[in-house]
């Protein structure tokens, strides 16, 4: 398998969503869908559809040979944080370009809601 092969990205059908209990942290039409080989699949979704006021900007950060360095951010409600919550590749490498500037949530506490 290539590294092209590795990874895949098409765009999500219809709306997705993501919360943390009743707080709605990001709603869009234009998430995209990562497959990579070997990890469960990940929705992106544009920074412009994501509360930004909900993130905050956390000292991990990670490097990844097929998609770039990552910035993680954690979520924050009401004095509640959810460490290390999402992330992002502002500058990912060429192959993966489509999820530039897009989040990507991971966290038990959240709901990530999309249609297909």
């Amino acid at each position: 398998m290539s590294d092209t092969d590795r990874i895949a990205i098409h765009d999500a059908a219809g709306t997705s969503q993501v919360f943390w209990g009743e707080h709605q942290i990001a709603k869009t039409t234009a998430a995209r869908v990562l497959a990579e080989t070997g990890y469960p699949e990940r929705l992106y979704i544009p920074m412009d559809a994501v509360a930004t006021d909900m993130l905050v900007v956390s000292d991990t950060m990670t490097h990844c040979p097929y998609k770039g360095d990552a910035t993680y951010y954690h979520v924050h409600i009401d004095g509640e944080q959810l460490d290390d919550a999402a992330w992002c590749y502002a500058r990912p490498i060429d192959a993966v370009a489509a999820i530039a500037g897009h989040l990507a949530f991971d966290h038990h506490a959240l709901t990530i809601e999309r249609p297909d």
